[in-house]
């Protein structure tokens, strides 16, 4: 090793972030659509989603980045390399879904510039390029599928399909991006990213639970969203006998329950949810004519999530058919597990170690931006852990130690991956 690669070495292994600065950001931008109870309400492209871009695009001009916006409306904010090389990108996303916590997506995007910021401070240019991004329409929650902008930015989304997508409101991704003038031009689907590493908070249960300070995530779990619609026929709750009822709302609901057996019987692997329900005419005598619900079925293992949704739904039509109901459905995701780099989880893994804190190996749960990627790049995630497990909730939180130590470990791991050749 050189003098000046030495001297290098060392300014970095001693850098630490200031958590102050960053624990700073966190609460700004969680004033930004702040609600009730301490949470956050920024669906993707409305009015708080643009303010909260507009806020973060500040900081990130304010820490010298050449920030460019493309045509789905992710930001990019890129620090300058020793060399023209492909930059070690960070990143999440600052939508959140409509009872959302202060720390989902927003710790990896601000942890990412606290990362930049701390190497300012100490005068540290890497040899590879730093990127800071956050993704347009991660959660899902206003258009569907999630991850939206990941998927676009990746090339496994067509830009035109995606802008045409109509949400929940009846508007357009298209009409919305240009409206909060996030409409960009930089081009997407041919992008070029030596690493990915995405900081995020557990959003679940084990770390706390165990008593474990990072997660070392593995991979990510598949997910298949679809919404499901049910029509029948209305009629009088008090005077229509059970066996000639055509009820939408009854089929739903032996679905729903139908779905929670499945995953029951398979074992911890498999997950099922409805998450979203609505009854027509909705009425406490009256047997539902119309039943619209969503099926999100979750596993880390490929073959068995199939298998999941072969069953739920060759159970969907039978219970259809003997209650004389038509039943149709929609597509709104599906992904196939995700598994991270090994060389950057055992990374991870190490450095945590390192650093004297206590780690483990785990899959996520959720789906994140990483698992987007992971299909053009090596990548991986670091896991911190969530209060009683708490997400897409107002009382989320995270304690100021695991964000630093977080934030820490992702300073040294971008700037060991940014001086890769």
């Amino acid at each position: 090793m050189s003098a000046l690669a030495k001297h290098r070495f060392d300014a970095v292994n001693k850098l630490q972030i200031d958590q102050p600065r960053l624990l700073s950001r966190i609460s700004a931008l969680g004033e930004v659509g702040a609600i009730d109870g301490g949470g956050v309400c920024r669906l993707a492209l409305t009015d708080a989603d643009r303010d909260g871009r507009d806020l973060v695009v500040c900081w990130m001009k304010e820490l010298g980045l050449a920030v460019s916006v493309d045509g789905i409306g992710n930001v990019v904010g890129v620090r300058a390399g020793r060399e023209d090389l492909a930059p070690v990108m960070t990143g999440s996303h600052i939508d959140t879904v409509r009872t959302g916590g202060r720390y989902d997506g927003n710790l990896g995007v601000l942890a990412g510039l606290e990362v930049i910021a701390s190497l300012n401070d100490a005068h540290i240019v890497t040899k590879r390029p730093l990127a800071v991004a956050f993704f347009t329409n991660e959660e899902g929650a206003r258009f569907a599928p999630d991850m939206m902008g990941s998927q676009v930015y990746q090339g496994d989304l067509a830009l035109e399909h995606a802008l045409d997508t109509v949400g929940i409101d009846g508007t357009s991704v298209r009409e919305n991006l240009q409206r909060i003038g996030y409409a960009g031009e930089a081009p997407v689907g041919n992008n070029h990213v030596h690493a990915f590493v995405e900081l995020h908070v557990e959003q679940g249960p084990v770390l706390e639970h165990e008593g474990i300070t990072i997660g070392a995530v593995t991979g990510v779990q598949g997910i298949h969203w679809t919404e499901l619609t049910v029509e029948g026929v209305s009629n009088h709750a008090g005077t229509t006998p059970m066996a000639l009822r055509h009820d939408a709302g009854f089929v739903a609901m032996r679905i729903a329950a139908f779905a929670r057996e499945v995953a029951a019987e398979m074992g911890k692997g498999q997950l099922a949810t409805v998450g979203q329900i609505n009854l027509t005419p909705n009425l406490i005598n009256v047997i539902p004519n119309r039943a619209v619900f969503t099926l999100d079925l979750r596993n880390t293992d490929a073959d068995a999530l199939k298998k999941a949704v072969d069953k739920v739904f060759a159970f969907a039509f039978q219970v259809a058919e003997e209650e004389g109901v038509k039943l149709t459905h929609r597509p709104l995701a599906d992904f196939d597990p995700v598994a991270f780099d090994e060389r950057i989880v055992a990374r991870v893994e190490s450095l945590a170690k390192e650093q004297g804190h206590s780690v483990r190996r785990m899959p996520s749960g959720a789906g994140h931006d990483a698992q987007m990627l992971a299909r053009m790049c090596p990548a991986g995630m670091i896991f911190v852990p969530s209060v009683a497990g708490l997400s897409h909730n107002v009382k989320e939180f995270t304690h100021a130690v695991d964000i630093g130590a977080g934030a820490n470990l992702l300073l040294s791991l971008m700037t060991e991956l940014a001086e890769q050749p």
